[in-house]
């Protein structure tokens, strides 16, 4: 389920959100790496408790494109290079950007409740949560039908919110606000109505 076997051209061609919000964040680190224009990108974008309250609002959303270190960048884009075109093939091009992007936005407001005002925090990890919490709605809704699906997701969500609790210099917040609005999101779009309704759509499409 998870494993890539698409070149790089079908790759792009069959998850175009995907391989969209990948290619948006290397060239957004790459920036970060210029001398000056760098980190004022960085520090201007990152995700500052105290100065989203003084309504510096776009930090919410830029705080997602941004990661500091390599190492960073590399760890999550690989994620959601796995993990990501399984959801988008599912719930369709414009649910995983809202469940991508919903999921970003609620860890760092989770982030902004529990944290002290001087935190800061950048990185895509409360959206790529979002992406297991929504896997999970899923497994929900098909345990049943498909228990192999439970057998691979659940432990992959164990294992990370484990990690996000042993792993020096981690945003627990955004991690758990991430993974929460994620599983909100997926009941409500993989609901079998709802799955019913999208199919019924795209056979009419076909036709």
């Amino acid at each position: 389920m998870f494993i890539r076997r698409e070149n790089f051209k079908q790759y792009i061609t069959l998850y175009p959100v995907v391989s969209s919000i990948i290619a948006i964040n290397f060239i957004v680190y790459l920036l970060t790496l210029v001398p000056g224009f760098g980190e004022r990108l960085l520090y201007t974008g990152m995700s500052v408790n105290g100065l989203i309250a003084q309504g510096e609002w776009w930090r919410i959303i830029t705080s997602m494109f941004l990661h500091v270190g390599f190492t960073h960048v590399l760890f999550n884009m690989f994620s959601l290079f796995l993990f990501g075109p399984e959801l988008e093939k599912i719930a369709g091009k414009m649910r995983f950007l809202t469940i991508y992007f919903l999921a970003g936005i609620f860890g760092i407001a989770a982030t902004y409740l529990t944290q002290e005002p001087t935190y800061a925090s950048v990185g895509a990890s409360g959206a790529l949560y979002g992406i297991f919490g929504a896997f999970a709605a899923l497994v929900y809704y098909t345990r049943h039908l498909f228990p192999q699906l439970k057998q691979i997701i659940l432990p992959l969500i164990v294992i990370s919110v484990i990690m996000t609790f042993l792993t020096p210099n981690i945003n627990i917040a955004a991690h758990l606000g991430g993974l929460i609005a994620g599983f909100i999101l997926g009941i409500v779009y993989f609901n079998p109505k709802n799955m019913v309704r999208w199919r019924e759509k795209n056979i009419r499409r076909v036709k």
